[in-house]
């Protein structure tokens, strides 16, 4: 099959070599894997991350959001069947999407959204469990609940879900950060209530807004950049949840107003075999749900076309630049 790889961590993108197409055997599934045969992939944040930091002695297959078409079963999967059309983001710790095939455990896919395209399902996996579990599983938000969120970082891949989850499955008042006026116009159409600038200071902003304190914050990019000021605007025993990869987090600034402090990762679940690792199966299923009710939508922001180490190369140089909108989707080989 045909695969786009990656094998030495120290090349630039700019490198032809940084990313380039080769020929491996077609995976075979173990008795809780769907072989899929992939006819979308997106690329996320972890895919550009992995490329520069993680070395390898063979050529490793990246991207983990793929949507496509299950070819063969394990003798053990019992919720699909060949033919079915799924989507899903993967386990980290197996070969990745950039390819033809790909292997995933039933418990961690699933069902595709009728009303999309492939395109526009593979955009969601990796942001909508990620958004889902930030949300519900770890800062705990009940429905009913009528408090303030803050998203940093809002317009990329997972604010873009998140936004749209919270502000249509709770009664909370969204309040997304941008610093640019199309990112900041794509936030409000996802149905965020406010808009404020995170290259300006947060409190003065939310006090023209009249919120005088932020119960929850979800923290998406550059948290310590940041760090100083959520714990200024936020509420007495508020909850903190983060996504990305600050070089130091010192937890201690929180005791005083007693901030619990939640890591996000959506490969937890797959990475430890956990006992509750179907929940992702079951997260897959709602947000199709809501996709083929109208209640939300894909997050696809540019399809780069074919599935290919070019385009691949381009659409790593944007997310490593920083100037993504939505998600970046290819599809077919």
């Amino acid at each position: 099959m045909k695969a786009i790889v990656y094998k030495d961590n120290q090349l630039p993108i700019s490198n032809t070599d940084s990313l380039y197409e080769t020929i491996l055997p077609k995976p075979e599934p173990g008795r809780s894997d769907l072989l899929v045969r992939i006819r979308a992939i997106a690329v996320n944040p972890v895919d550009t991350k992995v490329r520069r930091n993680v070395s390898v002695t063979e050529p490793r297959v990246l991207g983990w959001d793929a949507a496509g078409i299950v070819e063969a079963v394990g003798e053990d999967v019992t919720m699909f069947k060949p033919g079915d059309e799924v989507y899903y983001a993967g386990s980290i710790l197996r070969a990745g999407s950039y390819a033809e095939y790909g292997l995933v455990d039933e418990k961690i896919a699933g069902p595709k959204a009728v009303s999309l395209s492939m395109a526009a399902a593979a955009a969601l996996p990796l942001t909508s469990l990620t958004a889902w579990e930030l949300l519900f599983d770890r800062l705990e938000v009940k429905t009913g609940i009528n408090d303030v969120l803050l998203i940093i970082g809002a317009g990329g891949g997972v604010g873009s879900i998140l936004t749209q989850l919270a502000s249509s499955l709770t009664q909370l008042t969204v309040v997304g950060t941008s610093s640019r006026s199309e990112t900041a116009e794509w936030i409000k159409s996802l149905g965020a209530h406010h808009i404020i600038d995170h290259t300006k200071p947060f409190g003065p902003q939310l006090k023209a807004l009249g919120i005088s304190d932020v119960r929850y914050v979800a923290s998406l990019t550059h948290t310590d950049t940041h760090y100083e000021q959520i714990i200024d605007v936020m509420a007495p025993q508020g909850r903190l949840a983060v996504i990305d990869d600050p070089d130091m987090l010192d937890a201690m600034p929180l005791k005083n107003k007693s901030i619990s402090l939640h890591w996000e990762l959506m490969f937890t679940r797959s990475m430890f075999n956990t006992a509750d690792m179907q929940r992702q199966n079951e997260i897959l299923s709602d947000v199709s749900n809501l996709l083929d009710k109208g209640i939300i939508s894909s997050t696809l922001g540019e399809h780069y076309g074919t599935i290919n180490a070019e385009n691949l190369r381009r659409a790593h140089a944007v997310i490593e630049a920083g100037t993504a909108k939505g998600k970046i989707v290819l599809e077919g080989f």
